[in-house]
């Protein structure tokens, strides 16, 4: 078990990389009960595609809302203390939500109401979060730590979390919330165990958050390969918001998958998703990041034109595989550039601004993607997405090579 613990987390990474590891595995596991389980809930009690849509975006507007505050206090207050903080009040929610499903007292907007204060609570917690790996980690040591921190991500959270969560919604529709609290609760526990060196620099009295939020949108866009990050997942967050709004929809009525098939197209995801990550090392030696982005794109992009078309469970579970290794290896990418880019004084703000970047690009995808799939039916999003990915990326491509060159030299400090 030694030679276990020592192969997934070393000893040089130190005690507190294990328990942010610990921490992190056991609140995505309850993340991933819910990620099935809260669709099947809403599509449960309404199959109007806007108000399906609707729980999607509810959950992507909080970190739009809140995600520059969240990467200000960040930067400001105990990131620790954050985290603990907030997800105890998740778990308070999902407490409530359960006693009011077991007692079949639920109505659409409360679900709506417990969606988006979830939602709320992860912004706090994860912006948070993403800025603790370099205060633990020695900077050579964050892509693995990142990939670490990813196969759990992928094996409880996508692989392990969906089925679970149907099989649990198919024994009771209050069941797998309930097991979502007691998780995150923990997750919270194992969190406070961390020990972290100080890190908020000293700033006047009457310094505004304004003030901390603006210098973070400077550093972004001098720094050319976080801006042409943030913009890339920006667009392409539209795009794929407005399909994945409506995939409970598609999964049951296009492909005619049950509650357990739709936690399976999550689960197939993830699969393919832990096959890139464990590939990504050698990926990264024989690829570079601005080609590895291209090819990435490019076949994000043709993935929503082969879910247009289909109409077998099967092929759609392929293309998921697929789809799961790309969007994995995306975000192991990604990260591994912010944090190797960002000053430890700025990664909680400019981690907001990349957040503000995903959720925009959500929030505005899924108010598309349900006005679409009422009007047209549930691939019309698909379509969306396929015609408005293959114009961004003709658009983007020359200024992928920014990314290439990420880790050539440290980023300068903010001015």
């Amino acid at each position: 078990m030694s030679s276990l613990v020592e192969i997934v987390a070393p000893r040089r990474f130190g005690t507190g990389f294990r328990w942010l590891l610990s921490s992190s595995w056991v609140s995505n596991l309850g993340d991933g009960i819910a990620l099935a389980a809260g669709p099947l809930l809403v599509a449960s009690m309404t199959h109007d595609p806007v108000l399906v849509a609707s729980a999607a975006l509810l959950q992507w507007l909080p970190p739009l809302v809140f995600g520059l505050l969240a990467g200000a206090l960040a930067d400001r207050l105990d990131r620790r203390l954050i985290i603990v903080t907030v997800d105890l009040l998740r778990a308070v929610v999902l407490v409530l939500l359960t006693a009011v499903v077991a007692a079949d007292l639920a109505q659409i907007w409360i679900v709506l109401l417990a969606m988006f204060l979830l939602g709320t609570a992860e912004v706090f917690a994860d912006n948070t979060a993403g800025t603790l790996m370099p205060m633990l980690v020695d900077r050579d040591d964050l892509a693995v730590a990142n990939a670490r921190l990813t196969t759990g991500f992928i094996t409880v959270n996508q692989l392990a979390g969906p089925p679970i969560g149907a099989a649990l919604f198919a024994a009771g529709h209050a069941v797998p919330f309930a097991a979502q609290a007691v998780l995150v609760a923990l997750g919270a526990v194992l969190i406070s165990r961390l020990v972290l060196a100080p890190h908020r620099r000293e700033v006047a009295p009457e310094t505004h958050l304004r003030h901390d939020v603006a210098e973070a949108f400077r550093w972004v866009l001098h720094n050319a390969a976080v801006r042409t990050l943030v913009m890339t997942i920006f667009v392409f967050n539209i795009t794929f918001g407005a399909a994945w709004s409506v995939l409970v929809l598609y999964a049951t009525q296009r492909l005619d998958m049950g509650p357990i098939g739709f936690g399976l197209l999550t689960t197939v995801s993830a699969v393919g998703g832990l096959l890139g990550t464990l590939a990504y090392p050698w990926i990264t030696r024989h690829v570079s990041l601005g080609d590895l982005m291209r090819i990435g794109l490019v076949f994000e992009t043709f993935t929503m034109l082969a879910l247009a078309i289909t109409t077998h469970a099967w092929v759609a579970m392929c293309i998921f595989f697929v789809f799961g290794a790309h969007a994995f290896i995306w975000g192991t990418t990604s990260l591994t550039i912010r944090q190797r880019a960002v000053p430890t004084e700025l990664q909680g703000r400019v981690g907001s601004v990349n957040l503000v970047g995903v959720f925009g690009g959500l929030v505005i995808g899924s108010g598309i993607g349900g006005l679409i799939a009422r009007e047209w039916g549930v691939t019309a999003p698909f379509w969306f997405a396929f015609v408005g990915s293959a114009v961004f990326v003709v658009l983007i491509w020359s200024q992928l090579s920014h990314i290439a060159h990420a880790d050539e030299a440290d980023a300068p400090a903010p001015a």
